[in-house]
């Protein structure tokens, strides 16, 4: 090994000795599963910001977003993030501390399933099973992307064997969330987003220098015909650029509406001790966001100049998501020191990935465990027994992930938008009718979420490829299908029975 790799290996050896021992801390905190699943409703106002945006961006943030900056300039990447910085103001503003609130008084439910199910008290558990089936489904091969991430990692760095390098990742992500559950998740993962920020910020600066300063940067970016403005893409292909029309801004933005359905973001919400606070926890998530994907579609456009100069080879397609990779290995040649931080920043990626893997692990199998095997578990054992069964389940659905990743040619990043559409257009309506509509009811509920999460697959595969108006980001058309079958279906059934009214008011 080269003196970088070495310096390199020792860092993310260190990094990942510490997300285990954080996960041995938290065990000892466990003693039932409502600790093992929600932490026990004690995250400090910090942890529960952080922890709910190092969930939400993953390796996204570090990869995909700067390199599709990489490839065609800021519009693409700039609507997109403007959607999704917009989103998570608005769900922390509106959504957070009316949810935590309600799942108090829905009989403290720790889990999103559990939460529709108790608010239109749904005594055919139709709601929780269905639910619990869209996390299950969504959210194994949304965490076997998430292995393979890390295997691919490890792969290209060391040139270890894939198999290896992603079984090994799998294991350390799998060790400290079974050991310490939401609350291991959620401490390693706000470490892992100052690890994130450290990355963002050490290449934002090398690579400034390097590509000759900033206003060389802009002056190369100005070359490329659509590359500086929010209503144009670049074509790598012909040079040229393409106009970004309305309605494709419209459909990146609706990229927001996501946020109301994601489960590990809305966890979060719910997990916090003191709901006062969630106004703390807004500022520094609102803010963090904004600043981070900022950078990232900054970097893009930097790598881009460290390419005309001839400091880093061009990139082409899918390659331009190792932007930020090939930034780290050109510092890890500048001595000893430079070597060590781009070993923060190649952790920074890992860090990206595990921190929405751990998340979309725990959430798959608290809906199995906690959710679907529920009432059997609670009838055939006591609290421990319970515990031992969630870390069993969360344990299996690992290895069904690990198997659905064993192909080194497996999409990493596909598969994240149509999860994000599926969860956005299922959970989502659902969450904002039963959060502010009293008149909703269960049968409103269900049909918002069967019809929404079905919207996502004719959309996408029939509609969308027909191109022109049509081709709009399928969680768009998706969520209003949902929420129109909501309030239509809620009106031509019977109302909420009293006792239900009765706790919205008291939310």
């Amino acid at each position: 090994m080269t003196q970088a790799q070495i310096c390199i290996s020792i860092t993310i050896i260190v990094y990942l000795g510490m997300v285990l021992f954080v996960g041995y801390l938290c065990s000892r905190k466990n003693k039932n599963t409502d600790d093992f699943y929600l932490g026990g409703r004690k995250l400090g106002p910090f942890v529960t910001a952080m922890s709910a945006e190092a969930s939400d961006m993953s390796s996204w943030l570090l990869m995909g977003l700067p390199g599709v900056a990489y490839l065609s300039g800021i519009a693409d990447a700039g609507w997109t993030a403007l959607g999704l910085a917009a989103g998570t103001y608005v769900n922390w503003l509106i959504v957070a501390k009316r949810l935590r609130r309600y799942t108090k008084v829905a009989n403290n439910s720790i889990t999103i399933p559990q939460f529709f199910k108790n608010r239109y008290h749904d005594k055919s558990g139709a709601l929780l099973v269905i639910s619990a089936a869209v996390i299950v489904i969504f959210f194994i091969p949304y965490t076997a992307s998430g292995f393979a991430a890390c295997g691919k990692l490890f792969s290209s760095l060391f040139g270890v064997d894939y198999l290896a390098a992603m079984i090994i990742s799998a294991v350390v992500i799998v060790g400290y969330t079974a050991l310490g559950g939401f609350l291991a998740a959620s401490t390693t993962d706000f470490i892992q987003s100052i690890i994130m920020s450290a990355a963002l910020i050490a290449v934002l600066v090398f690579g400034v220098n390097v590509a000759g300063g900033f206003g060389a940067v802009m002056d190369n970016a100005k070359e490329l015909p659509g590359y500086l403005t929010m209503f144009a893409v670049h074509d790598p292909v012909s040079g040229n650029a393409n106009p970004y029309g309305t309605i494709t801004i419209v459909s990146t933005l609706a990229w927001g509406l996501g946020y109301f359905g994601m489960p590990h973001i809305l966890l979060r919400f719910m997990a916090i001790e003191d709901e006062n606070k969630l106004s703390v926890s807004r500022r520094v998530a609102s803010i963090w966001v904004v600043i981070s994907m900022a950078i990232a579609v900054l970097i893009g456009v930097i790598g881009y100049s460290m390419t005309k100069v001839g400091a880093v080879e061009a990139l082409e397609g899918p390659a331009s998501e190792t932007i930020i990779v090939k930034i780290a290995d050109l510092m890890s040649q500048h001595g000893v020191l430079a070597a060590l931080v781009a070993g923060v920043i190649l952790a920074g990626i890992m860090a990206s990935t595990m921190s929405t893997a751990d998340s979309q692990l725990l959430a798959a199998s608290s809906a199995v465990s906690s959710d679907m095997l529920g009432g059997i578990l609670e009838k055939k054992g006591n609290g421990k027994g319970s515990m031992i069964a969630a870390r069993i389940t969360l344990l299996l659905i690992s290895v069904i992930a690990a198997i659905m990743a064993k192909d080194p040619d497996s999409s990493v990043f596909a598969i994240v938008s149509f999860a994000w559409a599926g969860f956005g257009a299922a959970f989502g309506p659902v969450m904002l009718f039963a959060l502010f509509w009293k008149r909703s009811n269960r049968y409103g509920a269900l049909a918002g979420m069967v019809s929404g999460g079905i919207m996502i697959f004719v959309w996408k595969y029939m509609v969308r490829p027909l191109g022109g108006v049509w081709d709009i980001y399928e969680l768009l058309p998706a969520f209003i299908v949902a929420s129109v079958m909501i309030v239509v279906v809620s009106l031509l059934t019977p109302a909420p029975e009293q006792s239900i009214l009765d706790e919205f008011e008291q939310v």
